[in-house]
């Protein structure tokens, strides 16, 4: 077990620290909250709701800094999910925390675009800038009187959390554009994947491509500039770079030739 990167830097600059398994019945980590006597309970990326007897402790107000453009994406995956649906756009608020899932109101929100090349590790890294950046600038204006603003009735929807099953490619189901976004969504970590010969194969790098196909889905139809791949209404993907099971990240070709690969084979 290793401090995570927060708790480190906590540990340098002096600053008590606790790493409580649960909090729900914790007397012991409640009390040590209640000695602090914090004027404010910040919150980020914790994936579980805070007890009321939590949310009540600060003195002006318990805030969450949560990766969406709220009530869009309330739940605990909302960077992935904007990606798999295809959003344009998301962002960072810094809402006021209730006993619901991310249903308080609204101190300030920041919007990040999601461009049509953008990976989750780029987008996990930008709104984590922002959150910061926004959440310094929003406590002094809280303090100073500023309310939260309710969310809006229209517009709500949930991030379920992210299973295995949303990371596999399925070329008979998914469009290029479909499986473009699986990749982009898990790249670096933990990666969109397919099988090939009964073993997992990463899918790291591609691009949907103006191309039609009567292929059956998962046919390989060309190797020359990546693997171009048939995937379902007759859509193409370039896959350019994979991770074979157990072996390092590789060009699509490299890994082709490895294995043998020619037009006409498919993966699955």
């Amino acid at each position: 077990m290793q401090p995570s990167p927060v708790k480190q830097l906590a540990l340098m600059h002096g600053l008590d620290t606790i790493t409580p398994t649960s909090l729900r019945g914790n007397v012991q980590a409640l009390n040590w909250l209640r000695e602090k006597r914090p004027d404010f309970l910040v919150v980020v990326a914790f994936g579980m709701l805070l007890p009321v007897s939590w949310l009540e402790v600060p003195r002006m107000a318990p805030v969450n800094v949560h990766a969406s453009l709220l009530p869009r994406w309330r739940g605990a995956a909302p960077i992935e999910r904007a990606l798999l649906a295809g959003d344009r756009e998301t962002g960072v608020c810094i809402m006021h925390m209730e006993q619901g899932l991310d249903t308080g109101g609204i101190y300030a929100r920041r919007v990040v675009p999601i461009t049509p090349t953008t990976t989750g590790g780029e987008l996990w890294q930008r709104l984590a800038h922002e959150g910061a950046e926004l959440l310094v600038e929003t406590l002094p204006r809280i303090v100073s009187g500023l309310k939260p603003v309710p969310q809006a009735d229209q517009g709500v929807s949930y991030a379920a959390k992210i299973t295995a099953e949303d990371r596999l490619v399925d070329w008979r189901k998914h469009s290029a554009i479909q499986c473009d976004r699986k990749v982009r969504c898990f790249f670096p970590r933990p990666g969109a994947r397919c099988t090939w010969q009964g073993r997992w194969l990463k899918l790291l790098a591609g691009k949907p491509l103006e191309e039609r196909t009567d292929a059956d889905p998962g046919t390989i139809l060309a190797l020359n500039d990546g693997m171009k791949l048939a995937c379902a209404g007759g859509s193409v993907y370039g896959l350019n770079q994979v991770q074979p099971e157990g072996k390092k990240p590789m060009d699509a070709l490299a890994f082709a030739r490895g294995a043998r690969l020619q037009a006409g084979m498919s993966l699955h």
